[in-house]
């Protein structure tokens, strides 16, 4: 009872992530599952693309109230995503995979993204416009990021919202704002070709899954309404160095 309890008070805290800051929700997900809940890893994977998938969603929907997402960018980035997603999640089926070198990819992206989160806290990325040249020449480049996002998002369920944002904004033309919105909606969309991917490898506990989802569903709504009143750039900053120390530990473990 007392883990169930600890569980879901951290599926708050993967809510609260989405809803402040716009991702990191997956890099939370996983290893509540695994070491808190004690969920195998393929199985905490699934479970976890399914709790930030539906999240993800609710959390884009303020973003959506307000002009922030970004539907043309969305039809050019989700469809090879959702492609690489799906085939990332086989790709945990194929001979050798085991569960170390899920965790390993796992922290080794969690250790990229802390990276990335940090340095972004300094800098935000400014748009660049991909009409430059009058060629739309960057544009192709959004669906190969989508697909090489899709794949580590399948393969060891991290969303990739720390990835998706800097293309979008980079190759995409859009403002961070922008970014951030439509990311919660790829990021949906993503996880839903994940899961299909691991129907049929894996027995996904529903109940528990919805649960977690319940809860991290009134951290969003709750991280939504701090994120008015609290400095992003210090809270992702924040965030960069606990994910490291996430990181860390898992290396350190597998």
């Amino acid at each position: 009872m007392i883990i169930l309890i600890v569980g879901h008070l951290l599926a708050i805290c993967i809510g609260l992530s989405l809803g402040l800051i716009g991702g990191g929700g997956s890099i939370l997900a996983v290893p509540v599952l695994v070491y808190i809940m004690g969920i195998g890893t393929r199985e905490a994977i699934a479970m976890s693309l399914a709790i930030v998938g539906s999240v993800s969603l609710l959390g884009m929907l303020p973003h959506w109230r307000r002009g922030n997402v970004n539907f043309k960018t969305f039809a050019v980035f989700t469809p090879t995503a959702m492609v690489g997603a799906y085939f990332g999640a086989r790709l945990a089926s194929f001979p050798g995979i085991t569960d170390t070198i899920q965790m390993v990819s796992f922290g080794a992206i969690a250790l990229l993204a802390s990276i990335l989160m940090i340095s972004r806290s300094n800098h935000v990325p400014k748009a660049v416009s991909p009409s430059v040249g009058k060629d739309n020449s960057r544009w192709w480049l959004i669906p190969l990021g989508g697909l090489g996002v899709g794949v580590i998002t399948g393969f060891v369920g991290v969303g990739g919202g720390f990835a998706i944002v800097p293309v979008l904004v980079l190759l995409g033309g859009i403002p961070i704002k922008e970014a951030i919105g439509t990311s919660l909606l790829i990021i949906t969309f993503n996880s839903i070709a994940g899961i299909i991917g691991y129907l049929g490898q894996v027995p996904i506990n529903w109940s528990l899954t919805f649960s977690m989802t319940i809860a991290a569903s009134l951290g969003t709504l709750g991280g939504a309404y701090l994120n008015q009143f609290i400095d992003g750039k210090r809270l992702q900053k924040f965030f960069g160095f606990f994910v490291l120390g996430i990181a860390t530990v898992v290396l350190l473990q597998h």
